[in-house]
């Protein structure tokens, strides 16, 4: 104004007409306000506006937003976030005792003014400055904005920003549309950011299922999370805010005084854990193949809804029976265990147990034992007779078991034991395979080859074997180490008929806005998946590994490996060393792999098979999943035949009749791979020691004499004479 002054005398001491006076003086005022204003806007501008966000950000996109993980059956798993849980939900999902509660509480007459409430700041200046009572006075929509775009300061430049922004927010969105973005982005205490995630938070359920009492309290919660948590306040503090929420909400009109007071008689049960997590090993495993497909940025702060193959339930049962079965084998020194159970027909992981405990510090229970290469003993043996079978081997073929030793170029010669420290004599494929007698499967693998075995494994799922020169003949009874995941997904190539399904741990994800960005649809049919063997190869050793006749000379005819009368088809596996303890079984419908043993290698005492390791385990799971499920026996296909052949050789038995006729057993073949008509028998005149009546060692000349026996040949060229008496049991102690 002075400057107006001074510019009105100067233009009155020179002398225009008067006219001209009058015009060049408006002219000059005009002139001067129009340049105030523009430099009271400059100032504005740099001292309060220039900071302003768009107002835009605050729409539900454009904040970060926590992943969720969900079982197959929608329940949650976990969040993961980085440094705020929030998902957002849509208003029309959010409860109207929420909505209700929190405009009660908040800004009751949200709905009817604009984006300021003058009659709510006069309020609050009254209560602050004569009744020395704090009270807020500002709007939801000013909450919106402080909380989403501004900083918490509290100063004049803030709070003009934030006036300013909620006018802004009141243009450009409905009171709908803020109060979801509101109830979607405010602090519930904590990590807990929106109304979603702080009813998984404090009721572990999502918040369409909240009850009216539960819906109070939580409305209550972002005026002062840090006084009404109920995991840092005492129990009256949480009652009453509860009671005090619904007082409002009856004198406000939104609920009735018998509504009142049955909400305040019902009992808040509040979730045990802040940050729950269910099944860890699958979480962090899954959470890990999402940050490798999606990025870290986007997992922990996409808001992806991720629904996985889990059966929870199924899960926890497995948890609770890995827990307890490995407490009973503590004088054993066996302090840990693992499982994962698969649906075959579509690769889905429905359980996966890492460890004992995963909280265990002690013994590491947070490592994922099931991602963990070990050795698989025994286990690993149907691989390598499969591919004898693809080889053109038969269930039959005759394989000496006896005590021998095989070339080791470089270092000492490999000479394998069986597990109970005897050997058998002549055998069949069957029976070596299913009673796990480790002199036949050796003779197997060098008969296949060790790069025709790794190439079946590799077909079958198991890619880590990377380094043949090492493992030898060796690999056969595990000398190679593998996964529990790529052991599963092997048998489960036997489980369906030949066909291998990768292992699928997510069946559905969708972004934030709804977007299915990946689904999982079922196989209709094996064919979808990748043939890895021949269907006939597969359904020859599964009816050998679920045939309780054939194992029992080893196993017993009623031991842990049978499910009742149920068909299943199971194989342990046990290390030289006892550091790794197998079982694995599996149905057309299931395939569950079991794992005991130390994480950091100790050897187990008094383990000597899956039997007595882990088949306890897998016996209690697998009896789960099919208990009242009808049987669901091997479908033989048809390049599968059945017929009888000799017991000894293998072959197709002489005619009835005939001097030649053997005794007979019925086995399957391959259509393509039928037993032979010649005997492998022969009569000859062999050198036998009198002392073990077998065949004489090559090279012996004492305590020898020359007979006429049924010499038997195996296909690796070794000789067995049928006609003497049974070899003595090996003084070599089980391996």
């Amino acid at each position: 104004m002075r400057i107006l002054k001074n510019v009105a005398r100067l233009t009155h001491h020179i002398r225009f007409p008067k006219i001209l006076k009058k015009i060049f003086r408006g002219k000059i005022l005009l002139i001067l306000a129009v340049l105030l204003c523009i430099s009271f806007l400059v100032a504005a501008y740099f001292f309060v506006l220039k900071d302003i966000p768009s107002a835009a950000k605050i729409a539900q996109n454009n904040y970060p937003q926590s992943t969720k993980l969900y079982d197959r059956n929608g329940k949650l798993l976990y969040t993961i976030y980085s440094t705020r849980n929030q998902s957002f939900v849509e208003l029309s999902r959010i409860p109207k005792v929420i909505q209700q509660a929190t405009i009660a509480t908040e800004d009751k007459d949200f709905y009817n003014h604009g984006a300021i409430d003058l009659r709510g700041i006069a309020r609050a200046f009254y209560s602050t400055v004569f009744k020395k009572e704090i009270q807020g006075g500002s709007t939801i929509t000013q909450q919106l904005v402080k909380n989403s775009l501004l900083t918490p300061e509290q100063t004049i430049t803030r709070k003009v920003k934030e006036i300013i922004l909620a006018f802004v927010v009141e243009a450009l969105y409905t009171k709908d549309e803020i109060l979801e973005m509101y109830l979607n982005q405010v602090a519930y205490g904590g990590t807990a950011w929106g109304v979603q995630s702080a009813s998984f938070v404090y009721f572990n359920k999502p918040v369409w299922e909240l009850n009216l009492a539960e819906g109070a309290y939580l409305a209550g919660l972002p005026e002062a999370p840090s006084i009404y948590s109920p995991y840092i306040s005492s129990t009256n503090h949480v009652t009453q805010r509860k009671e005090e929420i619904l007082r409002l909400l009856r004198e406000q009109g939104y609920i009735t005084p018998e509504q009142e007071r049955e909400a305040k008689a019902t009992k808040l049960v509040f979730s045990k854990h802040v940050d729950k997590i269910e099944a860890p090993h699958f979480v962090f495993y899954v959470k890990g193949l999402l940050e490798e497909k999606y990025g870290i940025k986007q997992v922990e702060q996409g808001g992806l809804q991720v629904i996985t193959s889990l059966d929870l339930d199924l899960q926890n049962f497995a948890q609770q029976t890995v827990a307890s079965e490995v407490a009973k084998l503590e004088t054993s020194n066996v302090s840990n265990g693992a499982t994962v159970v698969t649906d075959p027909k579509t690769g889905e992981i429905l359980a996966m147990v890492g460890s004992k405990d995963y909280f265990n510090t002690e013994d590491d229970g947070n490592v994922n034992v099931t991602l963990a290469k070990r050795q698989p003993g025994s286990s690993i043996k149907p691989i390598n007779y499969a591919t004898g079978l693809i080889k053109g081997y038969t269930a039959s073929t005759p394989i000496i078991d006896e005590k021998k030793c095989f070339p080791n170029p470089g270092g000492k010669a490999y000479c394998p034991v069986n597990y109970d420290g005897r050997f058998h004599g002549v055998t069949t494929m069957r029976t070596a395979l299913a009673n796990s007698y480790n002199i036949p499967a050796v003779k197997m693998l060098k008969m296949n080859g060790l790069d025709a075995m790794i190439a079946t494994a590799s077909a079958m799922g198991i890619n880590s074997f990377k380094e043949p020169e090492r493992y030898g003949l060796s690999l056969t009874l595990g000398g190679g180490e593998v996964t529990m995941l790529e052991m599963s997904e092997a048998f489960g190539v036997f489980a369906n008929s030949g066909y291998r399904i990768p292992l699928q741990p997510i069946l559905k994800v969708t972004d934030k806005t709804g977007k299915v960005l990946e689904e999982y649809k079922e196989p209709s049919s094996p064919i979808l998946g990748i043939k890895a063997i021949p269907e006939g190869v597969a359904f020859i050793i599964s009816h050998i590994l679920q045939d309780n006749n054939a194992r029992s000379a080893a196993f017993g005819s009623n031991s842990l490996l049978r499910i009742k009368d149920y068909p299943v088809s199971v194989k342990t596996g046990t290390t030289n060393d006892y550091r790794d303890n197998w079982t694995i079984g599996y149905t057309p419908s299931y395939v569950v792999t079991v794992w005991v043993g130390n994480n950091d290698n100790t050897p187990m005492r008094g383990v000597t098979s899956g039997v007595s390791g882990a088949a306890p385990i897998w016996n209690k799971i697998m009896t789960h999943l099919v208990d009242g499920k009808p049987k669901e026996p091997l479908q033989k296909p048809e390049s599968v035949i059945g017929m009888n052949v000799c017991t000894i050789t293998g072959n197709v038995p002489p005619p009835e009749g005939s001097p030649d006729r053997c005794p007979t057993h019925f086995e399957y073949f391959l259509k393509d791979h039928l037993p032979g008509k010649s005997s492998s028998t022969v009569k000859q005149k062999v050198f036998i020691d009198k002392t073990t009546g077998g065949i004489a060692a090559e090279g012996q000349t004492e305590n020898v004499e020359e007979k006429e026996e049924v010499i038997l040949t195996d296909p690796t060229g070794d000789k067995y004479c049928v006609t003497c008496p049974a070899p003595q049991a090996s003084p070599t102690p089980a391996p």
